[in-house]
């Protein structure tokens, strides 16, 4: 039976050209976080590469790897060995000529219990996910651990308050967001501030209308999808940090810089979560009834 508390751990870092150096820096985080005394830790979206999607190169879905595959097998045995349980985002391939942006919850027992696709899949300047991921299909999910049920959303589903709804409605103590999100150089003095606001309080927001913890973890670091020197001419991505975890009331329990890696460490209360919904309990008062427009795509 879970215990009242439990504490994660969210790992923000820089990812280099070369995928076996992001492994290694990966597993120095995931075993300082455990050091501190997380439980469960997630690692950022699609950590072990720059972010390679500012370009279209069919040469890159080389990248991708089976899941379970090689890069499960390292975290599966890392997490064993410290009894800590590990979030993963990777490029998965699951046959040829269909891939997808997967999660991967590891349990502190080093078994896989389970996966989520990314559900919503960008296309946008420098964000060119479509070329790379097939819709996810698996669904909204929370995965069962020692330590309590942990949801989670990959990057550009965290701007959908449905996504967040049935992943809280499965479950879910917390909701881990893995990232990979920056400013475009040229729009930073102009947008920079408000893009990031409107990133820090649309998650926020989650927390409070579902009565959950919420982690986003972001990489920083100036990047030019730079995969062992084949990189992007241009003026490439600047991932803007400022990784959190907010409380089911949207208060920050602890918050990351724009520019440095850190670890951040915080603590999941379940009877916290359980006092708050009895005060707030906008899961009663649901008009379930009433959302059947939802799945319109607009209007009538």
């Amino acid at each position: 039976m879970a215990a009242d508390k439990f504490v994660v751990g969210l790992v923000q870092m820089r990812c280099s050209p070369e995928p076996e150096d992001n492994l290694a820096r990966a597993e120095i985080h995931v075993r300082e976080a455990a050091r501190r005394g997380a439980q469960v830790i997630c690692l950022p979206e699609l950590f072990l590469t720059q972010y390679f999607c500012q370009r279209e190169d069919t040469t890159l879905f080389d990248l991708a790897e089976p899941i379970p595959g090689p890069t499960t097998a390292h975290f599966c045995g890392l997490a064993r060995e410290l009894r800590v349980a590990i979030e993963l985002s990777l490029f998965e391939r699951r046959a040829p000529g269909l891939y997808h942006n997967t999660a991967v919850i590891i349990g502190s027992d080093g078994e896989i219990r389970g996966t989520y696709r990314k559900m919503h899949i960008p296309d946008d300047p420098l964000y060119y996910e479509k070329y790379y991921f097939t819709p996810g299909d698996l669904g909204f999910k929370s995965f069962e651990l020692e330590e309590g049920s942990v949801g989670t959303l990959v990057c550009w589903d965290q701007w959908y308050p449905e996504g967040a709804r049935l992943t809280a409605l499965q479950g879910a103590n917390v909701i881990f967001y893995p990232t990979a999100i920056g400013w475009h150089p040229g729009e930073k003095v102009e947008w920079g501030a408000a893009q990031y606001d409107a990133w820090f309080t649309i998650q926020r927001a989650h927390a409070i209308a579902n009565g959950v913890y919420v982690g986003a973890v972001n990489r920083v670091g100036h990047e030019t999808g730079n995969i062992r020197g084949n990189q992007v001419a241009g003026a490439g991505l600047d991932f803007w940090g400022g990784s959190f975890l907010a409380d089911p009331f949207g208060r920050i329990i602890a918050k990351a810089s724009h520019e440095q890696e850190e670890i951040l460490i915080g603590t999941i209360d379940l009877k916290m979560q359980e006092d708050i919904r009895r005060n707030w309990p906008f899961l009663r008062d649901r008009r379930i009834d009433a959302y059947g427009p939802i799945t319109e795509r607009f209007g009538k």
